[in-house]
């Protein structure tokens, strides 16, 4: 085997396979360009770059004889007013199409930056894959979305840090790069202390003279403008957004939205972002020093965003650079950072948190958290540490001999027997449901399509003598402590039962939880086809067939959104039925994992107690119950199909010897049982 793997054939064979891995990303990052674009330009002219609005609008910059901040729209520096004003006139005379691919150009040069500045030993599949990949991120973060949308310049700053400090040679014209950042977005002259601390002085000194002399030069042309920034309000704070909006993600909106304020605000402010600037640059010399210098920069950027008093969303794309930067010992931890980053760039807050009082101050502060744990909390390893290429290895196991030979149909999908780490798999499983929330709102049909597929139901279970659905309604109804008994089951255990056997597997079965994870959700996925393709009205919501809504309440008919649910979500994501799905999932795990005989048969009445349920409480048809039995069949059968049986073959010196004389090596061990 060892052979083989280092054999010219092999080689060969995985030169292919990265160079296929190379185009379809380098595909999917001219995918993601190309729809950025086009979601821009096909907006009508109202609704597209609003904030270059600021310029070329009726009542842009360009049009107004007074001062650039008298409207309170325009938030960018004198020196921007005054070397932009060329750039907008071009972009008013092309209505926003030249601009909108000069920002796109932007990014493109951007990810080739990075790209090239990931830090030495750099694999050779890393080599290949970085620029596509590091493109695609940026297409898809909030920062380059927003800036795309909105018109705005905040990449700028961010490329010029980035070719003065890692592309450009020559220590006045790195200078002069970063200088020019800095008179475009102020808290950029941080970088001059990094390259002070690391021996580039002349470039430290060139970029704060340079951003000097620009400054300057903007407040002898515009002297009115220069004091009102600069002066009146504090380095742009305060312009704009209400500095405590949501969209403000600096520490000084942080404390606002706290409800601090006034003198007492300033000075914890102002505490505050002095030791965000002492150790954030201290781990940034660190970094640097070390040979790191992307990582430093994202550091020092981190530093910036959270110390500037104004951090709109757009500015913070030096969040995503701290991707670079890596972190953890063992191999199955290595993941978690750069998970983190990307989901917390990408994702509103509302996404990646559910909607609790007790989250709030995390959820609304997201990417300032971010930022402040990359800037001075996050244990970045330096390129000395042993475990820097080489951490400690996960231990994986194969599946037992299956049936077919085609199975498992993707032999790289291999299990482990230890847990997954704790905070991503939270994190997964969170975002996953935010998806599927999202996805099966949007799934919406008409209210006529959902009632004609509910009368088809009807009328199928007529012929096959199961329309009992009324019957059952009305018999429950009849019986008041009948009614709330199955009202409360039904409103309690829907997620309560499959997070309790998930923590139980994760605690005490990790590799049987993986596999029973992954079950659950292909069966979600197949159900968000039926969300689509399917919307049905569910026997609550059909009008003159007199059913009683023994959960929300009765229903205003007459109300084209009636259902007491309808705000929060698709009250036609019916068919099929993951209340039934996800208790019948339960049941089967039990079934299967669970050690006696008692707890199988509790696992069971689950389900049992659950289709009761959803048919008398009004809320599913009894053939939603059967799409339901069928999604999870289905999601079980593909957890088979591409990874395999369930019974793993357990590594001999995974697990303690057994009493018999068996070869371990080639003994089937339940995986649960390792």
């Amino acid at each position: 085997m060892a052979n083989a793997e280092h054999s010219p054939r092999g080689s060969a064979t995985a030169d292919s396979r990265i160079g296929a891995a190379r185009a379809a990303l380098w595909l999917f990052a001219v995918v993601l360009a190309v729809r950025q674009t086009a979601a821009v330009l096909t907006q009508p002219p109202g609704k597209r770059l609003t904030d270059l609005g600021t310029w070329i609008g009726d009542n842009g910059v360009l049009h107004v004889p007074g001062s650039l901040y008298e409207s309170g729209r325009f938030t960018g520096t004198p020196f921007a007013g005054l070397v932009l004003k060329p750039i907008a006139r071009s972009a008013e005379q092309s209505l926003g199409v030249a601009w909108t691919f000069g920002t796109l150009l932007l990014v493109v040069l951007l990810g080739l930056v990075v790209a090239r500045a990931l830090p030495i030993p750099v694999s050779r599949r890393s080599t290949l894959l970085a620029a596509p990949v590091a493109i695609s991120l940026l297409m898809l973060s909030l920062p380059v979305r927003n800036s795309f949308h909105l018109g705005q310049t905040s990449i700028i700053p961010v490329l010029l840090v980035l070719l003065g400090c890692l592309a450009v040679r020559g220590e006045r014209p790195a200078g002069v790069l970063i200088g020019v950042g800095a008179a475009l977005q102020p808290t950029v002259l941080l970088f001059a202390p990094l390259l002070w601390f690391t021996g580039r002085r002349q470039a430290a000194v060139t970029s704060a003279g340079t951003f000097g002399a620009l400054t300057a030069l903007a407040w002898a042309a515009m002297p009115g403008d220069s004091w009102t920034y600069w002066v009146h309000h504090v380095a742009g704070a305060g312009l704009g957004d209400n500095p405590d909006s949501l969209a403000n993600q600096s520490l000084h909106g942080a404390l606002l939205r706290f409800g601090l304020e006034g003198p007492l605000e300033i000075a914890v402010y102002v505490l505050l972002a002095a030791a965000v600037v002492f150790f954030g640059l201290r781990r940034a010399v660190h970094y640097a020093q070390d040979g790191q210098l992307l990582l430093a920069v994202a550091v020092t950027g981190c530093v910036a965003v959270a110390v500037s008093p104004t951090a709109w969303q757009h500015q913070l794309l030096w969040v995503l650079l701290a991707v670079v930067g890596r972190v953890g010992r063992r191999a199955a931890d290595r993941m978690l950072w750069p998970v983190l980053v990307v989901l917390a760039i990408t994702l509103p807050g509302n996404m990646l948190l559910p909607d609790m009082t007790v989250f709030h101050p995390v959820r609304d502060n997201t990417l300032l958290i971010a930022a402040l744990a990359a800037a001075c909390a996050v244990p970045y390893l330096s390129l000395g540490s042993p475990y820097f290429r080489r951490p400690v290895p996960t231990e994986y196991a194969a599946p037992a001999p299956a049936r077919w030979a085609r199975v498992p149909l993707l032999p790289f999908w291999r299990r482990v027997l230890t847990r997954p780490n704790l905070l991503l798999e939270l994190l997964v499983i969170r975002v996953g449901y935010s998806v599927y929330s999202h996805i099966r709102a949007a799934a919406t049909g008409s209210v006529a399509a959902a009632e004609e597929h509910g009368r088809q139901i009807h009328a199928v279970e007529g012929v096959l003598g199961i329309d009992i659905e009324h019957w059952a309604n009305q018999a429950v109804v009849r019986t008041e402590w009948v009614e709330a008994l199955f009202n409360f089951h039904y409103t309690s255990f829907h997620f309560l039962v499959p997070l309790s056997i998930l923590g139980v597997l994760y605690v005490r079965r990790p590799a049987d939880y993986r596999w029973a994870r992954s079950s659950l959700a292909f069966a979600t996925l197949l159900a968000l086809l039926g969300f689509w393709l399917y919307p049905l009205a569910p026997p609550r919501l059909m009008p003159g067939m007199g059913f009683v809504d023994t959960v929300h309440g009765p229903q205003d008919f007459a109300n084209p959104d009636y259902g007491a649910m309808t705000a929060v979500t698709n009250q036609y994501a019916a068919m099929p039925s993951l209340h039934f799905g996800w208790s019948l999932w339960c049941g089967l795990i039990v079934l299967m994992l669970a050690p006696k005989l008692w707890m199988k048969l509790l696992g069971l009445l689950h389900p049992l107690i659950t289709v009761c349920a959803i048919v008398v409480t009004a809320n599913h048809w009894v053939l939603d119950a059967v799409g339901g039995a069928l999604v999870v069949g289905a999601g079980f059968g593909l957890t088979y199909v591409l990874a395999g049986r369930r019974n793993l073959l357990i590594p001999p010196k995974s697990v303690p010897a057994p009493r018999s004389h068996a070869d371990t090596q080639d003994a089937a061990v339940p995986a649960g049982r390792a």
